[in-house]
């Protein structure tokens, strides 16, 4: 599809939600069939340490969404006050189990724990994040490998939409392990020309305004406007902003961006739902290598 070929048209909304069921609804599938053939139900264990408020909600419905494809649902939940040192070997111990396929470990973590330390002591295998050292690099050297999440539920929105990628120009608001490099390493894989920005980029709108896909991972409410963006470009909103009144926000000014933009996704039920969608996906083809299956796209 091209996404600048009508940019006279108020923009038509990419539903994360609608995508993500179907992408659960696949994982289900596979799921059921792997119990059936094999007697494995694949499982996916969550590490909580504090009471962060959100990140209780997001473990909660991380859980919730994996018993509902069939998967076995583990989750450790640790006080605050928790050494680095213990909850290593707790990590060590969920390496070991072999009814574990695959292990998250919620961030942030608390100020007494290194979070790269932790994410370099999950086995790679059961990275379902894609945060280790050893995916990551698998990535940029382009092999298989686990790629993070978000990047990854972004790419599958993309497809799902018809977006073409191949010689097209795209920019990567944000520089992040998590977002923004592996971003912009699948969209290459995918032929796109790419850039990435940050905040050290000089004349952003300039570069933005190139985009035939543009991604903004900033962190900052309402950052992208109308004048940032090309006229029938597909924009994806990967932020997630919560505002003084309490409404939450993404990267981009919706509303304005909206009038100019061929394709957008909402804040919330855009990318949100993709990414929880994506880890029980990443976890369930953890599950399917470890039999020696062949896995999901």
């Amino acid at each position: 599809m091209d996404t600048t070929s009508d940019a006279s048209a108020m923009a038509r909304i990419i539903d994360g939600k609608a995508i993500a069921a179907s992408l659960r609804a696949e994982v289900a599938g596979e799921v059921a069939t792997l119990v059936a053939r094999r007697g494995v139900q694949p499982g996916l264990a969550v590490v909580l340490v504090g009471d962060d408020p959100a990140s209780h909600v997001y473990v909660r419905n991380k859980a919730q969404q994996t018993r509902e494809v069939g998967m076995r649902s583990v989750e450790i939940r640790l006080p605050v006050s928790t050494g680095q040192t213990e909850l290593l070997e707790h990590i060590a111990a969920l390496n070991a189990d072999p009814l574990v396929h695959g292990i998250l470990v919620q961030m942030p973590l608390p100020k007494q724990i290194r979070s790269a330390n932790v994410l370099d002591a999950v086995s790679p295998a059961k990275d379902v994040d894609g945060f280790h050292p050893a995916n990551l690099g698998a990535l940029v050297a382009g092999m298989p490998a686990v790629a993070p999440c978000t990047p990854a539920g972004v790419m599958r929105m993309l497809s799902s939409e018809g977006v073409a990628l191949e010689g097209r120009n795209a920019v990567v608001l944000g520089r992040s392990t998590i977002v923004g490099k592996p971003m912009a390493l699948l969209l290459l894989q995918r032929d796109a020309t790419v850039t990435i920005c940050h905040s050290r980029t000089r004349d952003l709108a300039e570069v933005t305004r190139r985009a035939d896909i543009l991604v903004a991972a900033v962190g900052r409410a309402n950052f992208v406007g109308a004048a940032m963006v090309k006229p029938g470009a597909c924009v994806i909103d990967v932020g997630v902003n919560r505002l003084a009144d309490g409404k939450l926000a993404g990267d981009v000014d919706f509303a304005s961006v909206r009038e100019v933009a061929g394709m957008i996704t909402p804040v919330p039920g855009g990318v949100g739902p993709m990414t929880v969608a994506m880890l029980i996906h990443n976890a369930v083809n953890a599950a399917l290598r470890a039999c020696g299956e062949r896995t999901l796209d």
